[in-house]
């Protein structure tokens, strides 16, 4: 599925992540693991965003490390989809 240059803002379902740090690996520009050894997303600042849900937009330089990270997460937990719609386009809701 093409987004073409839509804002996309990616989110990790803490409820289902396993800590294997994979996405991390793959764009640790985004991803970090915690103490609590989950993986959550970070703003732009590189604040880790620890609340429920939390978002934060993908730059589109590391939207592929950012599509790779959903696809190979063992816990299907990471969510992109486009910020004017909602739609998930990469990731387990993904159409």
């Amino acid at each position: 599925m093409s987004t073409g240059n839509e804002a996309l803002e990616v989110w990790i379902d803490q409820d289902l992540c396993t800590g294997d740090g994979i996405c991390a690996q793959y764009a640790p520009e985004v991803f970090e693991l915690d103490i609590d050894g989950l993986a959550y997303v970070k703003s732009a600042e590189d604040e880790l965003l620890q609340q429920e849900g939390a978002t934060t937009p993908v730059p589109l330089p590391l939207l592929q490390d950012v599509v790779d990270s959903a696809k190979e997460c063992p816990g299907d937990c990471i969510h992109v989809r486009r910020v004017s719609d909602r739609v998930e386009v990469h990731g387990p809701d993904a159409e």
